[in-house]
């Protein structure tokens, strides 16, 4: 009896290995594990999706066939108003803020921001199972092996710390910052691929890159189709893999942030300008990713996310754009940096045949931040209570609900300068009286007799014009305390208290005196 089973137990091994001769077809695995494909741009405005805003001055075919084919979220926001608080947040589930990061971004040579140990959507993914690879733009700090006093003294040929493999990630191809942040070298892994030993000078507008080191391989004009044939690649692998694994990839585009230097094919393509061009070619990769996971007969079952990390920079030369009548905001007030709208509400488009109904539009409030809790809903798996302090799963809006978060008490806006602002329904208080970014009113440039704090009514006043504090101060004393125990709970979901970086004299929440004596406590 022991050996006529023999070989029906090694069957059963090799098929729950993955190698098996007649392995499953992709799309046999489990509709409710589907792979995910997480598309970030850079700096790309609602307004530069023609589906989205009915004046935009090109054409998306390929962004509008995502919308077409999947569910649009018309009221999503990044964390912050800039690059590296919001991708913090994206893959942690945590408000940047909490950490050591107050206010702007990293730099191609700063440490690492992500705590060790913390949970990323990238790690708890690869503990169910989950196949994760990074391509792109990190921009979160790394611990590069120091030479000198200086951050710039970096030895190339050795292995950096607190990158994307030490944050769950089993691979990574791409770049330490912004594409106009040196070092100009690309990263494998947990190495540069090329010691550099040249340098580039200042590079005026539209190119607009800062000098630094660059290495012999590295040139501007290739990172972006670079990015896009190492995320084919990894498609292609994971369609040749017998292990049956889901799939994670993460695709941190560097474009249409600048350098504004859309590849030659693209140059002239939309007849508005480099940033409209740029954004043709985003457009285009999006495409070709659509078209690889069809060739390979993974698209039922991948639940693809497009976003961008903020809103559209004044690098696009927006008083060009507005002589074709083009506003990357849509409409809504400010642009990349602010408080506004504009700084941080942006397309965020979804596709999972499977399971999201097609052509639909959801205008519940979400974030980015969500990310993490709707993976956790995908596998069936709870998040420990320290990790993913402020997010909620969107999964029953992905599936066609149109119901409010249960779990969302308020979603936390943040700006460059580390000011705040809470949205709460139909209404959303801003606890600085300028942009806290890089729109008019300028912070510093407002005058002394106008209320500190501003509120808006965004059902009727989307473009934020008309102020209502004075009319609604209820309203503003309770969305105050609102993120105030945000604040000092060291989370805005249900669950016990955490820890948070409560520096001393932290002057971006001056605020807080106005709705409670006692300042937020740090915990141990």
């Amino acid at each position: 009896m022991k050996t006529k089973l023999c070989p029906l137990v090694l069957l059963l091994v090799a098929l729950a290995t993955g190698r098996a001769s007649a392995a499953k077809p992709s799309q046999s695995r489990s509709a409710s594990r589907p792979n995910i494909v997480y598309i970030l741009a850079d700096d790309m405005g609602i307004g530069d999706i023609s589906c989205l805003y009915s004046n935009c001055a090109w054409k998306t075919p390929n962004l509008d066939r995502l919308a077409r084919e999947g569910r649009t979220f018309t009221d999503a926001h990044s964390a912050s108003g800039v690059c590296t608080p919001s991708r913090y947040t994206l893959l942690t589930g945590r408000y940047s803020w909490r950490g050591s990061l107050k206010s702007s971004v990293l730099n191609g040579y700063s440490p690492s921001l992500i705590e060790t140990g913390r949970m990323t959507v990238a790690s708890f993914l690869r503990q169910q199972g989950y196949s994760t690879m990074m391509v792109g733009k990190w921009h979160l700090g790394l611990d590069w092996v120091q030479t000198g006093p200086t951050p710039q003294s970096v030895d190339f040929d050795k292995r950096f710390a607190g990158g994307p493999l030490d944050h769950g990630f089993e691979a990574f191809f791409g770049i330490s910052a912004s594409l106009d942040m040196p070092p100009y070298v690309y990263l494998e892994g947990d190495r540069s691929t090329i010691v550099p030993t040249d340098r580039v000078d200042d590079s005026p507008k539209p190119r607009m890159w800062r000098a630094g080191v660059v290495g012999s391989d590295f040139r501007h004009e290739e990172v972006q189709p670079k990015f896009l044939q190492r995320s084919l690649d990894y498609l292609d692998a994971r369609a040749r893999s017998t292990d049956q694994k889901p799939f994670f990839l993460y695709l941190a585009l560097a474009s249409p942030h600048t350098p504004i230097i859309p590849t030659p094919e693209f140059k002239g393509k939309t007849g508005t300008n480099p940033y409209g061009d740029f954004v043709a070619q985003v457009d285009a990769a999006v495409g070709e990713i659509l078209a690889r996971l069809t060739r390979h007969g993974l698209a039922t079952n991948t639940l693809v996310f497009f976003t961008a990390d903020n809103g559209c920079s004044p690098a696009a030369n927006l008083a060009e754009l507005r002589t074709l009548h083009h506003d990357p905001s849509a409409g809504y007030r400010g642009h990349k940096a602010d408080l506004f709208e504009g700084g941080h509400r942006v397309p965020f488009l979804t596709r999972w045949p499977a399971q999201i109904p097609a052509g639909t539009r959801c205008g519940q409030t979400i974030g980015q931040l969500d990310l993490l809790a709707t993976c956790a809903e995908l596998c069936g798996v709870p998040l420990p209570v320290n990790s993913a302090e402020d997010s909620v799963s969107i999964l029953p809006l992905l599936k066609g609900g149109e119901k409010p978060l249960r779990n969302r008490k308020g979603l936390v806006h943040h700006s460059n300068n580390g000011s705040f602002a809470v949205r709460e329904g139909r209404w959303k208080l801003l606890l600085v009286p300028d942009s806290g970014g890089w729109s008019e009113p300028k912070p510093g440039s407002v005058p002394g007799n106008l209320p500190r704090f501003q509120l808006y009514d965004l059902e009727t006043d989307p473009a934020e014009r008309n102020r209502l504090e004075t009319r609604h101060p209820a309203i503003v004393t309770r969305l105050g305390r609102l993120l105030l125990a945000s604040v000092r709970n060291g989370r805005s979901t249900p669950g016990p208290a955490q820890p948070y970086d409560a520096q001393a004299h932290w002057p971006q929440l001056s605020w807080s005196s106005a709705f409670e004596k006692a300042r937020p406590r740090a915990q141990p």
